[in-house]
């Protein structure tokens, strides 16, 4: 593999979201159940990790596993708000974030993991209640992402946060197998 294909493959270890083009809600079912199971499975991977390892990078140049486990639940938080605002206003303008800068506040060096892993249980807990109890046509709300200049169906916003979640535990289990 040339260095260009391995930094790819470190980056996206289970490759890009590609929402299918066409939606089922057995599909969002699916989708559903991968959040709700994720912070057991985020968890039993981020607490074997040695202190020296939460420091360390997934791939050169990217965040270290600390940051990994503090950005999720700051990104997941963001998802359930704008699913929040989507079925509660119409075609909403979501605010987005710097998530880079995110990553270095005091806050991500100093708090310990175990707090975002608890913070994202709750959160995940709480998001699937609501996902589970949608009927069937919220599915197309929508939310307009003014950073990415597109507009997002609640139903495609699940399936990109399921592979979000899955996305970045593969990053711990990089780090976990490399040390």
């Amino acid at each position: 593999m040339q260095h260009e294909e391995i930094q790819e493959s470190l980056r996206y270890p289970i490759g890009k979201f590609i929402a299918p083009e066409r939606i089922t809600l057995e599909q969002v079912g699916h989708w559903i159940e991968d959040i709700a199971a994720l912070p057991a499975a985020f968890r039993g991977i981020a607490e074997s990790l040695s202190p020296a390892q939460l420091e360390q990078p997934y791939r050169p140049g990217g965040w270290t596993a600390r940051q990994v486990v503090h950005h999720l639940p700051d990104s997941h938080l963001n998802a359930f708000l704008r699913f929040k605002l989507a079925l509660t206003e119409a075609a909403p303008q979501v605010k987005p974030y710097r998530e880079g800068a995110w990553a270095e506040l005091p806050d991500v060096a100093l708090t310990p993991i175990g707090v975002s892993l608890d913070l994202l249980e709750a959160l995940h807990q709480r998001w699937s209640v609501l996902m589970r109890a949608m009927p069937p046509d919220a599915w197309a709300l929508t939310y307009v992402h003014p950073g990415y200049g597109r507009i997002y169906r609640l139903d495609e916003a699940a399936g990109l946060y399921a592979w979000h979640g899955r996305h970045h535990l593969a990053h711990l289990q990089l780090v976990a197998t490399e040390s």
